[in-house]
């Protein structure tokens, strides 16, 4: 099988439309941590987002930031990017792959997912397609939907995860004989999904087929989300799709490559326009401190301290 995870670089020259959700809810799984998380220090302002590129830098890194002001989390969601949704030609079904480096943050939990938990940091799996013609946009039946569903909730399980991200990027939907997207399959999975893990995160990017196939027979799954954003970095779009302001990011910036200028304007107008999400990508193991400042003088009234 072909395994990659690909760089996610985007630009406002990209965004042509944007129906994106997210999920955020629940707690680290007491079971796995065997306490709860330790409460994080009082913030007020929107819920700040970071992806994590895990093939080539750690996921402690996103509790490497904090307020100089009160001394909270900079980000409140840390995103593990990514596993796969592959394709096995001998059963003809989808499954969920992690390659040597997700498997690795996982395996190791206690060392890269808790202590992010531990500080209050919701740690959230991305899956991704991997050229292999699996999607989410495209299981023939409910059956077959309500089965990945269920491997992702047993991986969220047994990892002490707290949701699921969705990114409908690279499936090459038709690659090994595999049917193009249809109307259902994402409706069903999405269900399938939310009904195995209440109260835990499930969060869309808005991209590929399965961001504008919410709805089939009566269903509509936007209420399944709790948050919707923009993907495409350095710019501002508003995700279309029924969510209020305080769950919804037209911002979206690519940390180191996103002018600071561009990502305190875009963090600027978060606060001024009443939204409460701002997603971040590409969080490395340097000092972003400045970087990170741009947005939080913003969006948190703070400076943001990096310690290593």
């Amino acid at each position: 099988m072909f395994t990659l995870v690909r760089s996610r670089v985007r630009t406002a020259a990209f965004a042509l439309s944007v129906v994106a959700a997210l999920a955020f809810g629940g707690t680290a799984a007491t079971a796995a941590t065997g306490a709860a998380a330790a409460p994080a220090a009082a913030k007020q302002g929107p819920t700040s987002v970071a992806y994590v590129e895990v093939n080539n830098n750690s996921m402690l890194n996103v509790g490497k930031y904090t307020l100089a002001n009160g001394g909270g989390n900079v980000f409140d969601v840390a995103v593990v990017f990514a596993a796969n949704i592959n394709y096995d030609t001998g059963t003809k079904s989808a499954y969920l792959h992690f390659n040597e480096n997700v498997q690795r943050v996982l395996d190791n939990a206690a060392t890269e997912i808790r202590p992010l938990q531990q500080k209050g940091i919701k740690v959230v799996l991305s899956v991704l397609g991997n050229h292999q013609g699996a999607g989410f946009a495209n299981f023939p039946s409910q059956q077959e939907a309500s089965a990945f569903a269920k491997k992702l909730s047993d991986a969220v399980a047994k990892y002490g995860l707290d949701g699921i991200d969705f990114d409908d990027e690279y499936a090459e939907y038709g690659n090994n004989g595999t049917g193009q997207p249809n109307d259902s399959s994402f409706v069903h999975l999405v269900t399938a999904l939310r009904a195995n893990m209440p109260g835990k995160i499930i969060s869309l990017y808005n991209i590929g087929p399965a961001a504008s196939r919410l709805s089939y027979g009566g269903v509509d799954v936007s209420s399944k989300f709790d948050y919707a954003w923009n993907p495409y970095y350095g710019s501002w779009q508003v995700p279309r799709v029924a969510l209020p302001k305080s769950k919804l990011s037209p911002a979206a910036v690519e940390i180191g490559r996103t002018s600071q200028s561009t990502a305190a304007d875009l963090a600027r107008r978060t606060v001024s326009e009443g939204y409460g999400v701002y997603l971040t990508y590409n969080l490395d193991g340097a000092d972003r401190s400045a970087d990170v400042s741009a947005f939080t003088r913003e969006l948190y009234g703070s400076n943001a301290v990096y310690t290593r």
